[in-house]
């Protein structure tokens, strides 16, 4: 896998980043600051978990508050929810949305893309130990310029960052 280095690369601020299945981790870095610079509390959310509102049974069940019962701070907590989850989906292709739309929370649906595209702590302390192996190992191949040998120096230490 190779990630695209192009420098005359442009987006519109405006839009979030899309999606298309490749380069979890560039997508993901492009996506955090473009979800903060909306607004961090859309982002603290998507990191900490909605406090959706709920309500204590006299049996001491605790379920979600029905809407009828929501109260302006209700609406505000389920309001941020809905806003973050809308800005995930618009950035994501449609089979990642049928892995993501029955989430509840943005912060479930950025936990399930963050699971299926860099796996388990275990996959991922995995793939770091094989990337410090490579850059450990890493030489010029035979016959390779420079310029090529450098492009696969980036790709290593860019992997190994994302």
């Amino acid at each position: 896998m190779t990630i695209n280095t192009n420098v005359g690369e442009s987006q519109n601020i405006s839009k979030c980043p899309l999606f298309d299945g490749n380069n979890y981790g560039h997508w993901k870095a492009k996506m955090t600051i473009f979800i903060q610079s909306l607004d961090y509390n859309l982002w603290d959310l998507i990191v900490d978990g909605p406090n959706l509102p709920t309500v204590t049974l006299e049996n001491g069940d605790v379920i979600p508050k029905p809407r009828n019962l929501y109260d302006d701070n209700d609406r505000k907590i389920v309001q941020i929810n809905a806003k973050a989850k809308h800005i995930i989906i618009c950035a994501i292709n449609s089979n990642d949305f049928n892995r993501i739309s029955s989430c509840i929370s943005a912060k479930e649906m950025w936990d399930r893309l963050e699971v299926t595209y860099e796996g388990t702590n275990q996959v991922k302390e995995a793939k770091i130990s094989m990337l410090v192996h490579e850059y450990e190992m890493f030489t010029m191949n035979e016959n390779e310029d420079i310029k090529s040998m450098f492009s696969r120096f980036i790709n290593i230490i860019m992997h190994y960052k994302l």
